[in-house]
């Protein structure tokens, strides 16, 4: 692996650098910013092989939204709020609910899954369990000192939103969102940075009602 890993970062060097006089030297004829991204993108995918149960074609799995998304991303600006909600209307439709309509699993399940970040890595198995290794972009349970800030803050989840009885009618709203957005973060942010976990097969549903759980349970740490 460490060849391949090498080859990649040669090539995102070499674009960056080249990305540096970009602007500067378009009139010497040298890549334009679009053209740049494409041999980076080019660069990195004959990087990579397949290992173990990593595939290429789960690694740069591609669709409408990934490409729309990328696409602002390289002009730098964000979709338009048509072609948005658009996208988030399709990705919606490929939530799926769970079929007992119980929403919420066990907490305690749910925050050994938020510590986990095993599953789908070339020194995993098939038989190895996923994790949602949410403490890499979220502070969640306040006892936890090491997370991430790439996301927002889930401390108080439930409690900040006035859940007090996750199986309370008042309530199903923000149990169905909360839900959707593991399942599916672009069915409401058409470029989210979070995992699409359940759309993707990281987390099947019973991992998704743990999840659920961890964050609106009133006896989780999280409301604490």
């Amino acid at each position: 692996m460490k060849p391949q890993i090498t080859t990649a970062c040669l090539g995102l060097l070499a674009a960056a650098a080249l990305a540096g006089c970009a602007g500067a030297s378009r009139t010497a004829g040298l890549p334009s910013p679009a053209e740049l991204d494409a041999l980076t993108q080019k660069a990195v995918q004959e990087s990579f092989k397949d290992h173990g149960i990593v595939k290429v074609k789960n690694v740069f799995a591609d669709d409408e939204t990934i490409s729309a998304c990328n696409a602002a991303d390289a002009a730098g600006k964000p979709l338009d709020d048509a072609t948005a909600k658009r996208l988030e209307a399709l990705n919606m439709k490929t939530v799926q609910w769970p079929s007992d309509g119980k929403f919420l699993g066990s907490w305690k399940e749910g925050e050994k899954l938020a510590q986990s970040g095993r599953g789908l890595t070339f020194t995993d198995t098939a038989k190895t369990p996923n994790g949602g290794n949410c403490y890499n972009c979220h502070q969640i349970d306040k006892k936890e000192i090491s997370f991430g800030t790439i996301g927002p803050s889930l401390y108080h989840y439930g409690k900040l939103r006035g859940v007090k009885d996750p199986n309370a009618p008042e309530a199903r709203a923000m149990v169905e969102y909360t839900w959707g957005k593991i399942w599916n973060s672009k069915a409401y942010s058409a470029c989210s940075n979070m995992p699409r976990a359940g759309h993707m097969g990281i987390m099947t549903k019973s991992q998704v009602a743990d999840l659920v759980a961890l964050l609106l349970d009133p006896q989780s740490p999280v409301n604490q």
